[in-house]
């Protein structure tokens, strides 16, 4: 049992985490909040230092002084673009970090533990190899170190249903005997099934998953304080559980379908990834010279950032031609997708990076009924998100997915690089539309053009 201070040092660290994912709510306090929430991390790592006899205190410097150094670098080099990939790694490590002191602990475990005990050993195992296996992959499908697209082959769901049974009876062995190499088949099969699960899931559905590894890393960090004792883990383990819970299912509302049909639906027919094919259709296009016209005598415009934009870093060259057009007179707003880019908020901390005002950003369900009466809606980067297929087409695998109404408006100028279809893969017949014009170029030079010829109206 640990003294009384230091489990009341214990409990103003879980008290901090609470504080930390309330102040990661909003833009103005996550900062600060994340600053709270490292603090206590730091805080909780070092106390064991204090009271415990501990072993081999050198090798445990050197891993922290290792997993520190790359933590540091791998966040501060990290592009905004690839930071889904980085969370699905941080993810990943605490999955597998969480199954391997668990493997250890089971080792001390004695043929007397109350089963309840070695069942939540065995759980942490089981759960935290799915998590790491899951993320590896969810990183390499998002890295383009593999396919994007959903994999299935025959005998996919045979495989996935008998590596989830022989899990439940690993772990049913591993309670019955309390032994170690029961544990690590548990954990060898856990890969396999975190591997199983993944695979078949693509395009715009990756980073729904990424949310869902995170849950249950969570899930395993709670069971592991729970195994140990350790209130830290216990409350933080349980906050991302909860957290990753509610955002998974955010998102997949947000793609109007279900967190099973996510996971499953392409063992059906069904995916979120089309063909992929450049459309040789006709289209209307423009130089900048004749754009600005349109945006620089309109009166209210809505700015629809995505992914596209993050790859071009242009979102400062944005944010100078948003000003420049409410210097001459007209309302403009930042219209954001839930899902818009790779991960929730991902528009919004690119934007915030510009110092882009957060009262300019406004969400979908708000600025939805605005867009009838929009005079110009500029969409930099996005396809998915406007895309009226969701609405209008119910073959198409985004058919229900809530979009920004942007075919609704008076003008639509899209800035593309070229006529390739967005992360589902699928024809936007929005870009066919007598009233949208197509600007076609890299966007950070292409704003860079629209800046300048606005300006010289």
């Amino acid at each position: 049992m640990a003294p009384t201070w230091v489990q009341l040092v214990y409990l103003a660290c879980a008290v901090c985490f609470v504080l930390a994912l309330k102040g990661l709510a909003g833009p103005r306090t996550a900062r600060v909040g994340n600053l709270v929430g490292a603090t206590a991390a730091v805080v909780a790592v070092a106390v064991p230092f204090t009271y415990l006899d501990l072993d081999h205190v050198a090798l445990i410097l050197v891993a922290i002084a290792v997993g520190s150094v790359v933590g540091a670098l791998g966040a501060q080099r990290v592009q905004m673009t690839q930071m889904p990939q980085l969370v699905a790694l941080f993810n990943g490590v605490g999955g597998g970090a969480a199954a391997l002191v668990a493997l250890l602990e089971l080792d001390h475990l004695g043929p007397g533990t109350p089963a309840f005990d070695v069942g939540a050993t065995a759980f942490t195992v089981a759960v935290g190899a799915v998590s790491f296996a899951g993320s590896v992959v969810t990183f390499a499908k998002l890295q383009e170190l593999m396919t994007s697209r959903p994999v299935v082959f025959p005998g996919l769901p045979l495989a996935a249903g008998a590596a989830l049974l022989a899990a439940l009876v690993l772990a049913g062995l591993v309670v019955a005997e309390v032994a170690v190499g029961w544990a690590v088949a548990l954990a060898l099969v856990g890969l396999a099934v975190g591997v199983l699960l993944v695979l078949p899931v693509g395009g715009a559905d990756v980073p729904i998953v990424i949310s869902l590894l995170n849950a249950l890393t969570g899930l395993t960090v709670a069971a592991g304080g729970y195994v140990l004792g350790n209130v830290v883990l216990l409350v933080a383990g349980t906050l991302v559980g909860a957290a990753g819970t509610f955002l998974t299912l955010l998102m997949a509302r947000a793609m109007g379908r279900s967190v099973a049909h996510i996971l499953f639906g392409a063992l059906r027919g069904g995916s979120t990834l089309g063909a992929g094919e450049a459309s040789d259709r006709p289209v209307r296009s423009a130089g900048p010279e004749d754009v600005a016209i349109l945006l620089g005598y309109a009166e209210r415009v809505v700015v629809v950032p995505g992914y596209g934009l993050a790859v071009a870093q242009a979102q400062h060259t944005l944010r100078e031609l948003v000003e420049v057009l409410a210097a001459r007179g007209a309302r403009v707003d930042y219209a954001i997708h839930p899902v818009a880019g790779r991960m929730p908020g991902h528009m919004n901390v690119l934007l915030a990076e510009a110092q882009v005002p957060y009262d300019q950003l406004v969400e979908m369900d708000d600025i939805n009924p605005e867009l009838p009466h929009t005079d110009v809606v500029l969409v930099v980067g996005a396809n998915d998100v406007v895309n009226p297929a969701a609405r209008t087409t119910p073959s198409a695998p985004i058919y229900g997915m809530p979009i920004l109404d942007v075919d609704r408006a008076r003008q639509v100028v899209f800035l593309k690089r070229s006529m390739r279809p967005g992360f589902a893969g699928i024809e936007n017949e929005l870009l066919f539309d007598p009233r949208t014009t197509l600007l076609f170029g890299d966007a950070k030079e292409s704003l860079a053009k629209l800046l300048a010829a606005v300006k010289s109206l």
